[in-house]
């Protein structure tokens, strides 16, 4: 049987470790509890999050107890970031979003059996220590050279902003967060991205310190493109977990539209398929790549994980629907609502000419063009080929939530939605 960390190693989400050796031991000698942070600085989690949260599963489907950690309190302060000052949401706003992530990690993490998970918040042991204690009990062990040194602190230091008092006190807190959990459940490593590393140790150094026990530390590396680029980036921003902020079917479609260069990459850090089950999607990639069956895979099983198997359905029925494939009037509201968003979505007046409305849905830049895309044959409305560029819409033919669907050709299509 492979060991966890040769697993981890291969596919891709080692970047480095407090001490390999020492890590292999612990873990051997298991099982061991581990844990990793999220904070609710925005109202969802991402692509990124699931990385985390998808490596802590890992561990515990190897037999290790994994705590869950949803930062009321640090996502009150913010961790640096390279490029300035947060800006620091209420605390109700705080307290909202941590529901909004504690609801999107559930599902993706077992609660249950030999290893079950726990959630825990920071915010319960924070909220009532004093000032005093925080800088008696926990400050006095922190180096301000070594404090100084972390590379996000320092480039924010030499930067014309600079740095609060504030988020430069963050990583105190989650070293914080590190040793309380050590007490509470004998907690001895925390999983994070190589950006969190020196927050990571700073936990593993105050363990080490206070308690006089030796703690881990693993940080998964970026996911990077095969061209060097970061990945992860829409056209709308970030890879949303959260459906009322990203869509299953723009999810969806997100994986679907990897390239051949990356989705074997991607498959090795987001899914739980097998060695065997990825080398052998690797090997159609090179053999077959017209028929994207990787990528296919790939939007299946994230789109499953994060949202569900019917909502991963319900993409791929969209998918071949919008493209002629399948049936539109089989799609609700939600789902075109979701396909509007991610394929632009227009308003338009009751009675709108055929024309008009293929301008508005973006498929055609002209009317000129729109009319001459009906006379060759290769205008649709709602899959129906259009025959008269005279036309209008017609109410009586629309879809869940009042869209119309506009395709030109095979491959270019828009919504739009017609007013009463």
């Amino acid at each position: 049987m492979t060991h966890l960390l040769d697993e981890l190693a291969w596919r891709g989400l080692i970047s480095q470790t407090t001490g390999d050796d020492e890590l292999r031991a612990a873990l051997d000698a298991g099982p061991v509890t581990l844990y990793c942070g999220f904070d609710p600085t925005a109202p969802s989690l991402h692509h990124g999050n699931l990385v985390q949260i998808l490596t802590v599963r890992r561990f515990q489907e190897a037999g290790h107890n994994p705590l869950l950690l949803v930062g009321g309190a640090t996502g009150l302060v913010g961790d640096p970031r390279e490029t300035g000052e947060r800006v620091l949401n209420p605390v109700e706003t705080v307290h909202e979003w941590v529901e909004r992530i504690r609801a999107q990690i559930e599902p993706l993490m077992s609660f249950e059996g030999e290893h079950p998970a726990v959630m825990v918040n920071n915010y319960d042991w924070t909220k009532d220590m004093s000032a005093i204690e925080l800088l008696r009990d926990i400050g006095k062990h922190f180096r301000l050279g070594t404090m100084l040194a972390k590379e996000t602190v320092s480039r924010r230091l030499n930067s014309e902003e600079g740095i609060s008092y504030t988020e430069f006190s963050y990583q105190v807190m989650q070293g914080m967060d590190f040793l309380e959990l050590y007490r509470r459940y004998g907690c001895t490593l925390q999983t994070g991205g190589s950006d969190q590393w020196g927050n990571l140790t700073a936990g593993t150094e105050l363990i080490r310190k206070v308690e006089g026990v030796k703690a881990h530390a693993l940080a998964t590396p970026l996911i990077t493109k095969a061209d060097g680029t970061k990945f992860g980036k829409t056209a709308g921003g970030a890879v949303w977990l959260a459906p009322d902020m990203m869509s299953p079917y723009a999810f969806y479609q997100f994986w679907l539209n990897q390239d051949d260069a990356d989705v074997i990459k991607l498959l090795k850090a987001y899914t739980f398929l097998s060695r065997e089950q990825i080398e052998a999607l690797e090997a159609k990639v090179e053999e077959e790549p017209f028929r994207r069956e990787a990528q296919r895979t790939l939007a299946w099983e994230v789109t499953s994980l994060v949202h569900g198997e019917t909502a991963a359905q319900g993409a791929v029925d969209a998918s071949r629907a919008l493209f002629g494939q399948g049936e539109l009037t089989a799609l609700d509201a939600r789902t075109l609502d979701g396909c509007a968003q991610e394929l632009g979505g227009a308003s338009v007046a009751a009675a709108t000419s055929v024309v008009d409305a293929l301008v508005a849905a973006g498929v055609v830049d002209s009317k000129s063009a729109a009319r001459r895309a009906i006379q060759e044959g290769g205008a649709y409305i709602n899959n129906v080929k259009v025959a008269d560029a005279d036309a209008v819409l017609d109410p009586r033919g629309t879809l869940a939530g009042g869209w119309f669907v506009l395709r030109r050709g095979k491959k270019t299509v828009g919504l739009v939605r017609a007013s009463s």
